[in-house]
């Protein structure tokens, strides 16, 4: 008898390639370390204030985007070219923000922290939602998007602030309470202790939410629970193919 494909997860799995029962392993791109660098860039902002830390997180932001771009389907001369553009692009903006911290100046560099991310986001959306299989590093590319997510939306109320002068009602307009700001937007904690103070500055928050909640119930639900059942697919066919006469014509 010849074996059926096997359906999973809405992808066909032919039989005899027992390699893709196994989640976790697979050879697509490798996010964890974009995460770690991710978590290290918010955690020098959460925890220091010193201008270079900002120059510092633009050069590392860079880092993050050629990671995302790593795996991209260009040519070789067309990869030449883009890293070329974000590396001239990133090196201006970190000038930016070591000669006009506090200016618009630097509200240049945040839009184009905004920018980079924003496309290292679209990247690896298109490359964990273009893999075959859904492996533990679909989700740590997925939750790094997320995490860019809010990284974005704190790049934005930071240039906005140093366009007008003013974000929010009360409190310090520092970068760390920015990226604080964004990620109690994002999760939708809503603490209240910070209040964009006009229009343009709300509007964007909610638009935050609202994309943060979309984020979490549609694609990386999705993925997690694909994850999970994959595992379970994959631990039953495990003792089919070991039962006795398992296979035979």
């Amino acid at each position: 008898m010849r074996r059926k494909p096997l359906r999973l997860a809405g992808m066909t799995i032919q039989a005899g390639q027992p390699r893709l029962f196994r989640p976790g392993r697979g050879s697509g791109p490798r996010y964890g370390s974009l995460l770690l660098i991710l978590i290290v860039t918010y955690l020098l902002s959460a925890f220091t204030v010193a201008v270079l830390v900002s120059t510092v997180q633009v050069l590392l932001f860079l880092a993050v985007v050629l990671i995302a771009l790593r795996t991209g389907r260009f040519r070789r001369r067309t990869g030449e070219i883009i890293a070329v553009v974000l590396l001239l692009g990133s090196v201006a903006a970190a000038l930016l923000e070591l000669v006009d911290h506090d200016g618009p100046g630097a509200g240049v560099a945040s839009l184009w922290t905004a920018l980079i991310l924003l496309l290292a986001v679209f990247y690896i959306v298109r490359q964990v939602l273009g893999q075959a299989e859904i492996t533990e590093q679909s989700i740590y590319g997925v939750v790094s998007a997320y995490m860019m997510i809010g990284l974005i939306f704190a790049a934005v109320y930071l240039a906005m602030y140093r366009f007008s002068g003013q974000f929010f009602v009360h409190g310090p307009d520092e970068t760390k309470t920015f990226q604080y700001f964004s990620f109690a937007t994002l999760t939708t904690l809503g603490y209240g202790d910070f209040t964009a103070v006009t229009d343009a500055g709300r509007a964007i928050a909610v638009l935050e939410a609202i994309v943060g909640q979309m984020f979490l119930a549609t694609l990386v639900a999705r993925l997690v629970a694909g994850f999970r059942w994959s595992d379970r697919a994959a631990a039953r066919h495990g003792r089919v193919q070991a039962a006795p006469g398992a296979g035979r014509d």
